[in-house]
């Protein structure tokens, strides 16, 4: 297992990235990317080679998707994610009184280590639903690889690391424990994928790209970054395979929805209290809705 701990950020930190930087960074990722994805590749083209009924079907589900008028999403005004009160989906502690108490008082059950897990898998949770649902897929017109995946899976932690930022040091320590449970879940993904030797390394790999593109959200988020900064590195980041720096006229209106959904939901959780998003009872914007309404049109 990938032990390491690093800091993902502190209270006062501020990004900066020369293009410098950036281009090494970007240079190693996919060089990265090559080889892993030609490492999942072989191990999926065995299986598929086993399971060719599984392999057809997955091409047709792919193949089937509705069209979506990317030109009319995700435009409209920014809300809070926070899940209501009487939400079915919302997570609470469970209420004991009495001996069960006293029991769980004991084996530190409320303890400040205990609750930060609790509310670090409840937020993470959040992140799996929105990533490991076909609706992400379908409305940005993407294919599930584990590349796919995996740059999703860290846009949706940079979103959610970056509000519990702005909680300050109580924010900053539950995003240790949030990151602790995103490393779990990716080295199974990895493992799932095929990669079982030298494991380690890889995780590694994926912790420097991880960081990279953390560091590359951030700054085009920054004022004095460019307008479509944030549509270049989504670009970069979650679609490119070539290392390009711009998108083709083609892929350029998927990945302008992109860049305005992930710029919706940082201002939508910002606007989310702070009670919502510490214990995870907010979920990201439904995109199944979104493709439904864009379908309609």
């Amino acid at each position: 297992m990938h032990k390491s701990k690093p800091t993902i950020f502190s209270v006062e930190s501020e990004v900066t990235i020369s293009s410098e930087l950036w281009g090494s960074i970007w240079g190693k990722t996919v060089h990265f990317r090559k080889k892993l994805i030609e490492h999942v590749a072989k191990n999926y083209s065995k299986n598929a080679a086993a399971e060719p009924d599984l392999l057809e079907s997955a091409e047709k589900t792919y193949t089937s998707r509705p069209e979506v008028n990317l030109n009319k999403m995700f435009w409209s005004k920014p809300c809070s994610l926070a899940l209501p009160r009487d939400s079915p989906q919302r997570i609470e502690d469970p209420k004991y009184e009495g001996f069960k108490l006293v029991i769980l008082r004991l084996m530190l059950f409320y303890s400040k280590q205990s609750q930060s897990i609790r509310w670090a898998n409840a937020i993470y949770s959040r992140v799996l639903y929105q990533v490991d649902r076909p609706a992400i897929y379908d409305v940005f017109s993407l294919e599930k690889t584990f590349k796919t995946t995996f740059s999703l899976l860290v846009i949706h932690m940079w979103l959610c690391l970056r509000r519990l930022k702005e909680e300050g040091k109580e924010g900053v320590e539950l995003g240790q424990y949030l990151y602790e449970m995103y490393n779990h879940d990716l080295e199974l993904r990895v493992s799932k994928a095929g990669v079982n030797l030298l494991l380690t390394k890889w995780m590694k790999d994926l912790e420097k790209i991880f960081y990279g593109n953390i560091v590359a959200y951030d700054a085009s988020m920054l004022r004095e970054g460019r307008q479509d900064q944030l549509q270049s590195v989504i670009w970069r980041n979650v679609f490119s395979d070539d290392g390009s720096s711009k998108p083709s006229d083609v892929a350029l209106p998927v990945v302008q929805a992109m860049s305005r959904y992930v710029d919706r939901e940082t201002s939508c959780l910002s606007l989310t209290d702070k009670e919502a998003i510490l214990t995870g009872n907010f979920m990201f914007t439904r995109l199944e809705n979104k493709v439904a309404d864009s379908v309609k049109r």
